[in-house]
């Protein structure tokens, strides 16, 4: 299994695809890649040389920010706002939606499983 970066990427998908598993790699930057290292983006994972795997992970150094230190900037822009108490920082303290999206019936992945409230039930009436 290949490693680039600390990360294994998967022996059996096209190199293509498999650049994609790197947090900060999508499709477009992963072709982008590969054309600047000059490796055939159809070319399965586990059929590349060792020049090939260290090209590319010399090119995806080079050329922009992923894994640790792209998560290390995320993490430090989120920190920013939490501590200049914007608006948006609130949001990510409160575990609620930053982006303007509503929160009375959805956003069930930002605020977690339904807690329900119980003793809502209405009481019978007393018998006289």
């Amino acid at each position: 299994m290949p490693r680039i970066l600390g990360v294994d990427i998967p022996r059996d998908k096209r190199i293509e695809i498999a650049l994609t598993y790197l947090y900060g790699v999508g499709r477009t930057l992963s072709n982008r890649i590969l054309v600047e290292a000059e490796v055939d983006p159809g070319k399965r994972a586990k059929d590349l040389t060792e020049k090939e795997v260290s090209t590319i992970a010399t090119v995806l150094q080079k050329r922009s920010k992923v894994e640790g230190d792209l998560r290390r900037d995320v993490q430090q822009n989120i920190k920013r706002l939490v501590d200049i108490r914007c608006y948006r920082g609130s949001r990510h303290i409160k575990g609620l939606p930053v982006r303007g999206q509503r929160t009375h019936t959805n956003s069930r992945t930002r605020k977690g499983p339904r807690r329900t409230i119980g003793g809502l039930n209405k009481k019978p009436p007393s018998p006289k």
